[in-house]
């Protein structure tokens, strides 16, 4: 059994399907049997006719009373329809352009069928729906999974092609932890929780299933994190700064008075870095509590320590929005301090890479470009990276690398409950700025559906007439005909020539090349654009103190998390500022996700929300680099289990910091294979 077999080689796929399964991150066979169902339909208990509910999904045990009719009603459109009867009543059946199941039905002979009930008075209807003969159980008659899936990729067909993958397996996968752990915790086995959690025989196997596959989930990560954690604190001795470098130098110097939370957090900063152990912290705040003036004061003490810091930033803009702020408030102190980004020309780079190396700059603010190897520092005091998500484990430790032990400082505005950050940022300490400066101006935010949409764009239009500017942001690049969501390219175009035919309209999306995303940025901040469409590449961000309008187009596909990153985009200047969120759809969740939206501007209750709502899936819109994504567990329903495994964890890892004993090499080799190496043990 080869677990790295390519998936276009398993029975049923191929290589057009291939392709399919590999933009769902389905590459190999490991990846098909843990790519794990969304949810279930119980296909295994039939209704009798008169027990349907209107709008509810059900199974019928019935008998054709007529033939199956087809109508064609127009050009390339055919609807089919049968009277089905079961002792209580009688239930129409239709099917759209399937002329073909003419043949299919008997009168007189037992069928199953399950759909969506459609009720109007006494006429009950079933339209679409899967069928079986009685004796058959291919669609019905048992719990049937749902997976997340992508177009033209019906159910169906992965249903079939994780069949054959689990047949491949055949109950022979390799057992991944522990005989003790397994009886500890009442654990079942692998093989069993992987053919349970496709094709469940009942809810209670699926359970059992379940709890094995959670449990080794988050105990996984635990154990990663606290191994990480260890290499910092065990017997590593950091770089002490000098304790007295004041901070209060650059505090006292500011046009403006800190926070309670800043200062608290810079005590504590102010603590490790005086500390011999290496500062490895997390810094948490919402959008625009002032976390870059944190990182600066740090900086300063670090420079003022003999040392030098490293700021790294996700993108090229946000690095040169951070040396102008830098250099506002530090070079009245006579500190030197460079941009390092790819844009920059090769004579430049070389100057600047020539003077890090001989002491000659105090702080480089940079992009990825820091990580690469010929970036070398004299003599590194302290890492700062903004925006956790989007560096990671394995980038933080590659730049601390530059140096002996340099501080870390990892700072994030997504906001994350703090006993969930505990776990999840196991490696670290946290610190939490939970109060916005005085002057911030609360952001209006309004939910609206499409009807709405002329109102909206009067309202734009008459704030850009008043001098100011507006993003629009759309979830896709290009239109896909799969899901309902407007491209920003589709948009710009009607934006450009016939809805803000009279503006200047620009468009923004990851696709582009860093220095064209770099230019229109700029022309937006120098107030050269009226409206700017865009992606969420905006979504981490550029400081636009004239644009008051965030407009989210969509804005039921995206997270509230994320939601509440692209609306901290307007509120930074002295104009009133509105987020207009437009939605599809009318489900609860999203009623309940607008409502949130549109009664707290609090990140740290918004993404206690957005946890419970969305449960499992990326909570942090993007991707956690160096952790991987939850494949099963959903942080806001098995929080219990997550505290539990941490503990079992800390008691392993304290009695085997690097998982050597005989009862712990599965362990080891869990992590292995799940961080693919990004973590070292």
């Amino acid at each position: 059994m080869d677990l790295s077999k390519n998936i276009q080689f398993i029975k049923g796929v191929g290589e057009a399907r291939a392709k399919l399964l590999n933009r769902l991150g389905i590459f190999n066979l490991d990846d098909l049997i843990s790519y794990f169902p969304r949810t279930y339909e119980d296909r295994s208990k039939p209704k009798k006719i008169e027990e349907l509910v209107d709008g509810e999904d059900a199974l019928i045990e019935v008998i054709p009373v007529t033939r199956v009719n087809v109508a064609r009603i127009r050009k390339n459109m055919t609807i089919v329809k049968m009277n089905v009867r079961d002792d209580t009543g009688t239930c129409q059946i239709t099917w759209f352009n399937q002329p073909y199941l003419k043949s299919m039905f008997r009168p007189g002979e037992y069928y199953k069928f399950y759909g969506r009930v459609s009720k109007k008075g006494n006429r009950v209807e079933m339209n679409s729906p899967v069928y079986d003969k009685e004796e058959n159980t291919k669609n019905t008659g048992k719990i049937i999974p749902i997976y997340p899936s992508t177009y033209n990729l019906p159910q169906t067909t992965i249903r079939k092609i994780i069949e054959n993958g689990l047949s491949e397996i055949d109950g022979k996968l390799p057992e991944t932890l522990p005989e003790f752990i397994l009886k500890e915790y009442g654990l079942c086995d692998i093989n069993t929780a992987i053919s349970q959690i496709h094709f469940p025989e009942s809810f209670e196997t699926f359970n059992i299933a379940r709890k094995r596959l959670v449990f080794e989930e988050l105990f996984s990560m635990q154990l990663a994190l606290l191994a990480l954690k260890n290499q910092y604190t065990k017997d590593v001795k950091g770089i002490v700064f000098d304790k007295n470098v004041m901070m209060s130098d650059v505090i006292n110097s500011l046009p403006f008075t800190l926070t309670k939370a800043q200062l608290r957090v810079l005590e504590e900063i102010d603590y490790d870095l005086e500390n011999k152990k290496p500062m490895n912290r997390l810094l948490q705040g919402d959008v625009g509590s002032g976390k870059t003036i944190v990182a600066m004061i740090a900086a300063y003490k670090c420079v003022r320590s003999g040392y030098q810091a490293a700021i790294m930033a996700p993108t090229a803009i946000l690095a040169t929005q951070h040396l102008e702020s830098f250099k506002n408030i530090l070079s009245k102190f006579g500190i030197r301090i460079e941009l390092l980004i790819s844009g920059i020309t090769k004579k430049k780079k070389d100057e600047i890479l020539e003077k890090l190396k001989n002491g000659e700059i105090d702080i480089i603010i940079g992009t990825h470009a820091l990580l690469e190897e010929n970036v070398v520092f004299k003599n590194l005091g302290l890492v700062v990276t903004d925006e956790q998500h989007r560096f990671g484990v394995r980038q933080r430790s590659i730049i601390a690398e530059k140096g002996n032990n340099p501080n870390v400082l990892v700072m994030t505005a997504t906001p994350i409950p703090r006993t969930l950050a505990l776990i999840l940022y196991g490696d670290l300490d946290i610190s939490i700025i939970d109060e916005l400066p005085p002057n911030r101006k609360k952001i209006d935010t309004f939910a609206v559906t499409k009807g709405m949409d002329e109102r909206v764009n009067n309202f734009i239009k008459k704030q850009i007439d008043e001098g100011r500017q507006a993003y629009i942001v759309c979830p896709l690049v290009e239109e896909n005909e799969e899901i309902n969501a407007k491209s920003v390219l589709e948009l710009a175009e009607n934006y450009k020539n016939n809805v803000f035919k009279d503006y200047r309209v620009e468009y923004l999306h990851g696709k582009m090349k860093q220095k064209e995303k770099d230019s229109i940025m700029e022309d937006f901040k120098n107030g050269k654009i009226d409206i700017l469409i865009s992606t969420t590449v905006i979504e981490v961000g550029v400081d636009v103190p004239n644009s008051n309008i965030m407009v989210v187009e969509n804005a039921e596909r995206f997270g509230l998390a994320q939601l509440h990153q692209l609306r901290g985009r307007v509120g930074r200047g002295e104009y009133q500022s509105y987020c207009i969120l437009k939605y599809n759809g009318n489900s609860d969740v999203i009623r309940q996700r607008m409502k949130v939206m549109t009664t707290t501007n609090d990140g740290f209750v918004i993404s206690e929300k957005d946890l419970e709502l969305r449960g499992t899936g990326e909570f942090f819109g993007t991707r956690q680099h160096g952790i991987p994504e939850f494949k099963i567990a959903n942080l806001f329903e098995d929080i219990q289990t997550l505290k539990s495994v941490q503990s079992i964890a800390i008691k392993i890892i304290d009695k085997d910091p690097k998982l050597e004993k005989d009862e712990n090499i599965l362990l080891k080799k869990l992590i292995d294979k799940k961080f693919n190496n990004r973590i070292q043990i």
